[in-house]
């Protein structure tokens, strides 16, 4: 396990002391300044609202993009293991008929 160590984020202006482990530092770094970035461009897009409203709408936002980046890796898992799947078939197949295989 990594040293806890205090990490300075500035997330809309304001700065944030955050605990992290010493290895995950850069990744809160990064994840600050991801939203940062996604307030910043809802601001401009619907005007000035409170900053607890701007972070709650972030934070939505961002949910919804890990969630759709989930179902997508979902998604591609079951097809490798589908593929994986028939391949072994074909395999097994090929080796108990003393076939050569054309992969």
């Amino acid at each position: 396990m990594s040293e806890q160590t205090s990490c300075a984020v500035t997330v809309m202006g304001r700065q944030y002391r955050v605990s992290c482990d010493e290895d995950e530092k850069k990744d809160l770094i990064e994840s600050a300044r991801y939203l940062d970035e996604k307030m910043r461009i809802l601001q401009s897009e619907i005007g000035m609202v409170g900053l607890d409203r701007l972070a709650v709408i972030a934070a939505l936002n961002i949910t919804h993009e890990m969630l759709q980046s989930r179902g997508a890796t979902e998604h591609l898992s079951n097809e490798v293991k589908d593929r994986l799947t028939a391949l072994g078939r074909k395999i097994e197949s090929s080796l108990g008929r003393g076939d050569e295989l054309d992969l």
